[in-house]
């Protein structure tokens, strides 16, 4: 290839130098249904206008959730982002910036994060936060590795109804550390019993709030056996709008906040990039990964900020680096700030109230029809109907229908026949009456 530099000769040496006989023994940890066996079928070389009028034809065929009825969610929420939010981060001094190694040309970005951090604090009910992760699965995953330092402990225990993505990364991110993960069961009743898991081998209990089924729940107790035990408590939060109407992790004696941030500022975007958020309490603030921005004064007094904080991996003894992250998601992050100021504290409630009772109206419609049950208890935004027929078929048939009618379970826990019938529905403030209507007329027709 004209853009690779190296010669036939050099490569070899390459490989032998770490032990690998050729270029597709470094894709081994790739699974092999996974892997292409061949180029893609597609053509060598085409004109820019011809490029463009493919992807606008292939762009055509997409059924966007902003233009018909959608009831999608499962850690990706439609929230209505206002336009400034995408003005203000397609500035040329945001949308161009690197990362702030000079704080004194760089106090807009800065002060951008920490302003962000401020308000990942403040709803999460932590005393610290970091200046973003990549999402919310990575940012789960590094929680864990960041409360095995805490405690020098090895065994991390995964709640059953944590979002399996979230729990996939994990398992991936630990792999090849010394560090390994359990995980409990899902269960769709009932609390989940960590008393058999909680030792004094545990490093942390992982749970999520809501819970990947939509729950709601208090994890006061469960914090106060870990604590008991000398673990830790993280909590997950990917539906972050709930945290306007919710008890906070904080409040609860979570140790460690994971959450993804999407639902402020960010639009659905085919799953990225979101912004992954990670608060803490301040006593563990030198084992937090990512960078931490602080305020501080100049030599005339005036407000200025700085990084008080970053990991050794950005510049240099990266074998002390506690996280292997190097970045941040700083134009989600901006997103993330810009929405929020503009909501405020009692527009966040409001958001946050509003996303309850629509929900609450939707449940109520939807479980009225003969042949669905509501599965929860207790919800914020999503809950879970368990339905007559299989639900990834019901799904089909609703899109056919031009409805989003949320998300089958079986397609994030296959293989369990338990969860066959289950479906994910998340109402949000773009829930208009009419695609309500549209939804419980067209599953009806279908049931």
């Amino acid at each position: 290839m004209r853009y690779m530099p190296h010669t036939a000769d050099e490569r070899v040496e390459m490989l032998a130098k770490i032990g690998v006989g050729s270029v597709d023994d470094l894709f081994v940890d790739i699974p092999e249904e996974a892997r292409l066996d061949a180029l893609l079928d597609l053509p060598r070389h085409a004109s820019e206008m011809d490029v463009e009028k493919n992807f606008r034809t292939l762009a055509a065929k997409n059924v966007s959730p902003y233009s018909t009825p959608s009831f999608l969610g499962a850690g990706a929420y439609q929230h209505h982002v206002p336009s400034v939010a995408d003005h203000i981060i397609q500035r040329s001094e945001f949308l161009t910036a690197y990362t702030p190694y000079q704080p004194e040309i760089s106090q807009g970005t800065l002060q951008a994060l920490f302003e962000f951090q401020t308000q990942v604090a403040m709803i999460t009910g932590m005393e610290v936060a970091n200046a973003s992760m990549y999402d919310g699965a990575t940012s789960c995953a590094e929680a864990v590795l960041m409360a095995c330092r805490i405690t020098r402990r090895k065994k991390a225990v995964l709640s059953g109804n944590l979002h399996p993505h979230y729990r996939e990364v994990t398992q991936t991110t630990l792999q090849f550390t010394e560090f390994k993960a359990d995980e409990l069961d899902p269960t769709l009743t009932g609390s989940e019993d960590f008393t058999s898991q909680i030792s004094k081998e545990t490093a942390c209990v992982v749970v999520q709030n809501p819970d990947f089924f939509g729950r709601v729940e208090d994890f006061s107790a469960l914090a106060d056996k870990c604590h008991e035990a000398g673990a830790l408590l993280i909590v997950v939060v990917n539906e972050i709008v709930s945290l306007g109407a919710l008890m906070s992790p904080g409040d609860m004696g979570a140790d460690i906040v994971a959450g993804e941030g999407q639902s402020i500022g960010v639009p659905l975007s085919y799953g990225g990039p979101y912004v992954g958020l990670l608060a803490t309490r301040q006593k563990f603030v030198r084992q937090m990964p990512g960078r931490l921005c602080g305020q501080t004064v100049d030599q005339e007094g005036k407000r200025g900020f700085v990084l008080t904080l970053s990991t050794r991996e950005q510049h240099i003894r990266r074998e002390k680096a506690t996280s292997n992250i190097c970045t941040n998601a700083g134009l989600c992050s901006l997103a993330f700030t810009v929405h929020m100021s503009l909501l405020g504290e009692t527009g966040f409630t409001k958001l946050a109230a509003v996303n309850h009772g629509e929900a609450a109206t939707a449940a109520d419609a939807l479980s009225a029809i003969d042949g669905v049950e509501l599965i929860n208890e207790t919800f914020f935004n999503e809950f879970t109907l368990k339905l007559s027929k299989n639900a990834a078929e019901v799904v089909e048939e609703l899109a056919a229908r031009h409805v989003l009618g949320g998300v089958p379970v079986s397609r994030l826990i296959p293989n369990d026949p338990e969860f066959d019938n289950m479906l994910l529905v998340a109402v949000t403030e773009t829930c208009a009456e009419s695609d309500l209507t549209a939804f419980v007329a067209a599953l009806k027709e279908i049931l």
